[in-house]
């Protein structure tokens, strides 16, 4: 029977991976926290667990069957070297996934902490393909991170993180994940201001068979966004609309609701009120907004809209606030800059639009 006769990190992980348990698995069955768990997989050798963890470990060991036991050995042995870094791997792509979770509800404190606890230490020139694709993903992730925040340029910015996944998926020839970041790329563009540049961008993606349809619908309604943003509301509309069939014909009702959310904006900006309330009506109804920063968006695009017709300003600047606190309370920062924006575009004590 297999023996420790002082434990670290790396063989707490031998352990659990010899038990074929997940980092929540084995924290849960040896009654202790799954940040400590965490600790053991990262730091291995260079953490050791208190003396009266040790004694746990001593007992989960001596309690486990000759097959445990055996591939514990093993584990901890040159030939368990492999299995170990499929264990570590696993346990990455867990993080990535709860990553995905966190900054679906803008939970971005958590995000980052798991993010860093993989893209901190690890070096990318001392890993296999697998750790390479695991690295990318997370440096996307960041990227969303930081995009969702508005940190859009900049040294530790949206931009930067996706141009180092960029290059890391193109080394590794995965078109699809190459195409998808140079999607997201066009998307930071649109927001630090370069309109022209972004359309051109999503026009030629909104054709590329590297992406999925799904993407190229997206990419296609986007192209919409920019040319909104530059005070092309028909053509805007008209681009949008072939968006919407398309996400119709998908069977995406989310990116359906999202798509009249826009349109309605566009309508709006060219002075079809009535247009616009339509589709933000649609929006509204259609879509799921369970997560903050959709909210902020519905929110702010009603707002803005009921703020065009003098008889639903007061209405308007309600919406506005309350989509205001929203991103205040989520940092969400660029939301929140053009929540003032909105604003500062109805002056004077009767809220008259400025041109």
């Amino acid at each position: 029977m297999a023996s420790v006769q002082h434990w670290t990190g790396r063989e707490a992980r031998a352990l659990r991976s010899a038990l074929r348990m997940s980092t929540r698995a084995f924290a849960d069955h040896l009654g202790v926290a799954l940040r400590t768990v965490s600790k053991w997989e990262k730091l291995s050798d260079a953490t050791q667990p208190r003396p009266d963890t040790q004694a746990i470990l001593d007992t989960a060991l001596a309690r486990a069957d000759a097959a445990v036991h055996a591939r514990f050995e093993t584990m901890r042995s040159g030939a368990g070297q492999h299995t170990g870094t499929h264990a570590r791997y696993e346990t990455w792509s867990e993080d990535i996934d709860r990553v995905i979770v966190s900054l679906s509800h803008q939970n971005f404190t958590f995000a980052s902490s798991l993010l860093n606890r993989w893209l901190g230490p690890a070096d990318p020139h001392g890993l296999d393909d697998k750790g390479l694709y695991l690295y990318g993903r997370s440096l996307v992730l960041l990227g969303d991170l930081h995009r969702d925040q508005g940190a859009v340029l900049g040294p530790l910015s949206a931009r930067q993180s996706y141009a180092a996944a960029h290059r890391l998926f193109t080394a590794l020839d995965i078109p699809r994940r190459t195409a998808q970041i140079e999607l997201s790329l066009a998307v930071v563009a649109e927001m630090s201001g370069r309109l022209e540049a972004s359309a051109r961008q999503y026009e030629q993606l909104a054709d590329d068979e590297r992406l999925s349809l799904r993407d190229r619908a997206r990419a296609r309604l986007w192209i919409g966004t920019a040319l909104s943003k530059e005070g092309e509301h028909e053509h805007a509309a008209r681009v949008m609309t072939v968006a919407i069939r398309a996400f119709e014909d998908l069977g995406e009702p989310e990116e359906w609701s999202v798509a009249h959310q826009k349109l309605a904006l566009s309508y709006r900006g060219s002075g079809a009120l009535s247009k616009a309330v339509r589709c933000i009506g649609i929006a509204r109804q259609s879509g799921a907004v369970d997560s903050p920063m959709q909210r902020v968006r519905l929110d702010t695009a009603h707002g803005h809209i009921l703020l065009s017709d003098p008889a639903t300003r007061n209405d308007g600047l309600t919406v506005l606030d309350h989509a205001a606190r929203l991103a205040t309370q989520y940092g969400l920062s660029h939301q929140l800059r053009s929540i003032e924006g909105i604003r500062r575009r109805y002056d004077g004590p009767s809220g008259a639009l400025s041109r």
